[in-house]
């Protein structure tokens, strides 16, 4: 492999420690009610879906948590990751995840 193709390798953040990396769903435009908000005001969203887990969440059973779950999550101590031009990634330490969405099993 050249020099060129290794630099051209796309990056990975992964997670470190008790942390998770979440992608943030879009912030929301209009209400429940159908209201079309203005441009410059949206309803912020603390919602997202889990990108990576940390090696230690992932072997600890306290952390039912996975790659892909939808979560609601507490952005107080998120840490923004400045990897992408919409700035939506975030690491955040797991116990600041409060809720895991599930569909309910049949």
């Amino acid at each position: 492999m050249s020099q060129v193709s290794k630099s051209k390798q796309l990056e990975v953040v992964e997670p470190i420690g008790n942390r998770v990396l979440i992608r943030k769903d879009e912030d929301k435009k209009t209400t429940k009610g159908g209201i079309q908000l203005p441009g410059n005001i949206e309803i912020p969203t603390i919602t997202g879906r889990i990108v990576a887990v940390s090696a230690q969440v992932d072997r600890d059973e306290d952390y039912p948590i996975r790659q892909y779950d939808k979560v609601l999550f507490n952005p107080k101590n998120a840490v923004p990751v400045d990897f992408e031009g919409d700035n939506r990634l975030f690491v955040v330490p797991v116990e600041d995840v409060v809720a895991v969405f599930r569909r309910p099993k049949d």
